[in-house]
């Protein structure tokens, strides 16, 4: 790829080279976020970012400290700790985007950048259920009654990295046997081939509990349950919360399997 000049002439033509069509269009690699309002403010940051000598993968960087800064914010006891997660969880998102954008004007992208760009996800929405799990174990511990609510973060943070490694372990698959690349678009080979299991990912669109389990979802989560936390008090707000989002997380891994092994993903 061709290297463009350092810095963009304008927010326009950042746009048009950062933001091109294949990737604003992007089904699972794009989060909601990045299209109700992120990606309309990211160019203006990027334009900062292209006036300093810091590199994509820094930008990464900053992006992974960020996202352990949200998980880290949760172990703030009371409502501030989950606001400044929930604040620290979008700007994660803003960074998220702005890594892509500089690559992309300065022609850098590279494998070293996706691999940075997984450390940050994968880290970041594991150590968030582990702090839900000390949160709701609250200060001081009491042993070993608190060590039920540190064991049931530890379960949801398993189960949630497990269920974003299958979309990686598809990848892996493809390429050892020899097929090419998935598009990330809705559709195609991501639907199920059973009636029945075409009927529930329908369904799932309606009450989409599947997609509790990004770093944006659970600080939310955090945040809503800090609010309830001020009328029934924090730990017992907070311990309703793990202990629905661990039965649920196993139940969005077990049908994101089935749904993969029913498509035609994994089929040569």
């Amino acid at each position: 790829m061709t290297a463009l000049p350092t810095r963009p002439t304008s927010i326009a033509e950042l746009r048009r080279v950062a933001q091109p069509p294949e990737v604003r269009s992007r089904a699972n690699a794009e989060h909601w976020t990045a299209s109700l309002y992120l990606r309309d403010v990211s160019p203006y940051l990027t334009w900062w970012l292209l006036k300093t000598s810091v590199t994509a993968n820094g930008v990464t960087g900053l992006m992974i400290l960020t996202g352990w800064a949200t998980a880290a914010a949760l172990l703030v006891p009371g409502i501030g700790g989950a606001m400044l997660a929930l604040v620290l969880g979008q700007l994660q998102m803003l960074v998220d985007c702005c890594d892509g954008e500089v690559a992309r004007w300065r022609g850098t992208s590279s494998p070293a950048g996706v691999f940075l760009d997984k450390v940050g996800h994968y880290s970041t929405e594991a150590l968030i259920p582990l702090a839900l799990g000390v949160r709701a174990a609250g200060w001081p511990f009491d042993v070993p009654a608190d060590w039920l609510w540190t064991t049931l973060g530890t379960a949801l943070a398993l189960v949630i990295v497990l269920n974003k490694a299958l979309n990686d372990m598809v990848h892996v698959a493809r390429a050892n046997a020899g097929l090419t690349r998935l598009e990330d678009k809705r559709g195609g080979a991501t639907v199920p081939s059973g009636r029945l299991l075409s009927r529930l990912r329908s369904a799932a669109r309606f009450v989409p509990f599947h997609r509790l389990y990004h770093s944006v979802e659970l600080t939310m989560l955090a945040f809503v349950a800090a609010l309830v936390g001020l009328v029934v008090g924090e730990p017992l707000a907070d311990r309703v919360l793990v202990s629905l989002l661990l039965p649920l997380s196993v139940v969005a891994l077990v049908g994101h399997f089935v749904a993969i092994m029913a498509s035609k993903r994994v089929r040569s």
